[in-house]
């Protein structure tokens, strides 16, 4: 990798050719802002928000929730396999496809597989929870409330995920162009998936 007369990292290799990297992390890690400014570097790219496939959903939409029953499953997985077709069609016509979502437990493993396109990388924001408070409060939306709080959703992340998928990365104290930089650094290297 190089840098610009800005600093910045320029994308070399895969960026340029096409491929997927998934980006997930939990509500308020920062995941659609880091996904926004990484596709915005790139110069053929798609920034494909998993979240859109949940919002399509106009009426029978089952919210997820720590104890959720069948039904809510079957839809964030319906929601997965759709993150998956629309991130392999955008790549097979030449897009380099920022795909993010949240993936934790064996979501992130399953969506892997969902996704048949390689070069496939995976990155894993995981700030801090005081530094997700943080976010989560200078946000006009809420993400969490009776259901979940930071501090479940981070315990999840942590001991459920499989750690050996992906680039794991905490962007605590990062700015989003130092977090961006990183996975143009690291992701084909470090968060590669086979």
């Amino acid at each position: 990798m190089t840098a610009n007369a800005s600093g910045r990292v320029t994308p070399q290799g895969p960026w340029n050719d096409g491929g997927v990297v998934v980006i997930t992390g939990i509500q308020a890690a920062g995941k659609s802002t880091v996904a926004q400014a990484l596709a915005e570097r790139l110069p053929r790219s798609v920034h494909l928000r998993g979240d859109t496939f949940r919002r399509n959903i106009v009426r029978g939409q089952i919210t997820m929730t720590a104890d959720a029953a069948e039904p809510a499953v079957a839809q964030l997985e319906l929601r997965h396999r759709m993150a998956a077709h629309c991130a392999d069609a955008y790549a097979q016509a030449g897009f380099t496809v920022i795909a993010q979502d949240i993936l934790i437990g064996r979501y992130l493993a399953e969506m892997t597989g969902l996704i048949k396109t390689r070069p496939l990388a995976v990155v894993v924001l995981l700030p801090d929870p005081a530094a997700v408070e943080a976010r989560e409060a200078s946000r006009p939306k809420t993400a969490y409330g009776p259901d979940w709080s930071v501090g479940d959703l981070d315990k999840l992340m942590r001991a459920d995920t499989p750690r050996d998928i992906g680039l794991w990365l905490d962007t605590s104290r990062q700015t989003v162009d130092e977090t961006v930089d990183e996975i143009l650094s690291r992701a084909w290297t470090e968060g590669a998936v086979g």
